[in-house]
């Protein structure tokens, strides 16, 4: 979704009417989330039907009538499995070929080869925010975690220190930087200088990566020991030998291009900002997620699997093969975001965040807090942050450049807090690596928490010089 688009849902967002009093739509959310938490760890239901029924029960205790419940809720998991889901399918088919023309094997044999077990969780931190710089989290993820699985497997390293760090970088750069939407809109909404806040962002996202990547990476290594998923098996892992594979240079090509493709876009944005050549159409086009993903795809049948020797049959198969495993997580990152959904059109974000908004705090910790409990609330960094600022802008009103800058960084660092079971990212970890509620609060909940608290503190500290 482009910026216009996300401000344009914004907008709608705004004129929602809380369906009742502010008690009834904060016990609502409670209750929701504890039938959720409860269904899943005790009686062991299956997390789409959990995520379904907490999103009912929700909508129906907020004060929603059933119908305009299930409508709300489909409508989530609609927006989500369009959007998210179609990246995720993406990924699996383009991850699979990865694994299985041996191109997985080139970049992680070379990373492991050349870098210490020390030194290799700052190298998975140093990648996850270059990837993530241009892409949408759930974009960078889809493309990462084969890697991030292949390395765990061949390092012997546990797979929280070389997952914590690359998901760590991942996510700084989605809250903290353009030409990520939400900052993006935020700077669009306060006014804020692009290119001032794009250089106190990267200087506020470099000790947030730091901190709760590569150095958090050990505790949560100690907190979470899990194996590693048996997903992106390769005939190395298998004790085969592969006769052929795509090149290191062509791999990391394949790779890389829908990076570049998608920033590409992003420059192109901010250059020309509604232009309506026919250039900057076709670059707009070429860098939208999804396209670009597909293009990586249909590029890594001839790059990887060429690389490899496949014919037809081999990459037919290997396509195939792909789509299997990830039929629940589709379905449980789209139940997350119809649940999101519903909490979005009781109108509970608004409420808390209208209550902080009158509470006289210092302007940029009140930043980071409305954002934060609409976070919560919504689960969504996108909606907190563009929600965010359309309750501070009139606090705007004589700030100097510099300030209007760090006020968008406080409202991004709050946007990350405390992803729970209302955020899709958060049953995305989960499934992806193979993790329990209580595994996936303990390590991508907490990093997200140490992200967003180094963040305003970052915020804080440039503050007293500017």
């Amino acid at each position: 979704m482009d910026l216009s688009g996300l401000l344009s849902l914004t907008a709608a967002a705004a004129e929602v009417t809380p369906v009742g009093p502010p008690w009834q739509l904060l016990t609502a959310a409670v209750i929701g989330i504890a039938i959720i938490v409860v269904l899943i760890t005790w009686l062991k239901v299956h997390p789409f039907l959990a995520l379904m029924m907490g999103a009912i029960a929700t909508g129906i205790i907020a004060g929603f009538e059933p119908g305009k419940t299930i409508a709300s809720f489909t409508t989530g998991f609609g927006a989500t499995m369009g959007g998210v889901g179609i990246l995720i399918a993406l990924g699996a088919i383009y991850g699979k070929l990865l694994a299985d023309s041996g191109g997985a094997d080139r970049i992680v044999d070379t990373l492991v080869a050349r870098a210490t077990p020390r030194s290799l969780p700052w190298i998975m931190g140093f990648i996850g925010a270059i990837i993530g710089l241009p892409m949408f989290f759930e974009v960078g993820l889809v493309l990462l975690v084969p890697v991030i699985i292949l390395v765990a497997r061949r390092s012997g390293l546990p797979l929280m220190k070389i997952a914590i760090p690359a998901l760590a970088g991942l996510s700084a750069m989605h809250g903290l930087v353009p030409p990520h939407p939400g900052p993006l809109a935020a700077i669009d909404i306060l006014g804020a200088n692009l290119g001032l806040t794009l250089a106190l962002g990267v200087l506020i996202a470099i000790p947030a990566v730091i901190v709760a990547g590569p150095l958090f990476s050990g505790l949560a290594a100690r907190w979470v020991r899990v194996p590693v998923p048996d997903l992106f098996v390769t005939a190395e892992d298998e004790g085969e030998q592969q006769t052929r594979r795509p090149s290191f240079a062509a791999t990391l090509a394949s790779i890389l291009l829908p990076v570049v493709l998608m920033l590409a876009r992003a420059i192109a944005d901010i250059v020309a900002p509604g232009s309506t050549a026919p250039a900057k159409a076709v670059i707009d086009f070429l860098g939208t997620p999804a396209v670009a993903l597909l293009i990586a795809v249909i590029v890594g049948f001839f790059v990887l699997g060429g690389g490899a020797g496949f014919g037809r049959a081999e990459i037919a198969k290997s396509v195939g093969s792909s789509l299997g495993p990830i039929a629940g997580i589709l379905l449980i990152v789209g139940a997350g975001g119809g649940f999101k959904q519903v909490l979005v059109d009781t109108g509970i974000g608004d409420v808390i965040a209208n209550l902080i908004a009158e509470s006289g705090l210092s302007i940029l910790f009140l930043a980071w807090l409305v954002a934060a409990v609409i976070r919560v609330a919504t689960g969504s960094a996108t909606v907190a942050t563009i929600t965010a600022a359309g309750i501070l802008q009139p606090l705007t009103v004589g700030l100097d450049p510099a300030m209007s800058a760090l006020l968008v960084l406080a409202i991004g660092s709050g946007s990350v807090f405390l992803s729970h079971v209302n955020d899709a990212g958060f049953w995305l970890i989960k499934e992806y690596f193979g993790l329990s509620i209580t595994q996936t609060l303990k390590s991508w909940t907490v990093l997200e928490c140490l992200i967003s608290v180094v963040g305003l503190v970052g915020v804080l500290a440039v503050s007293v010089f500017v």
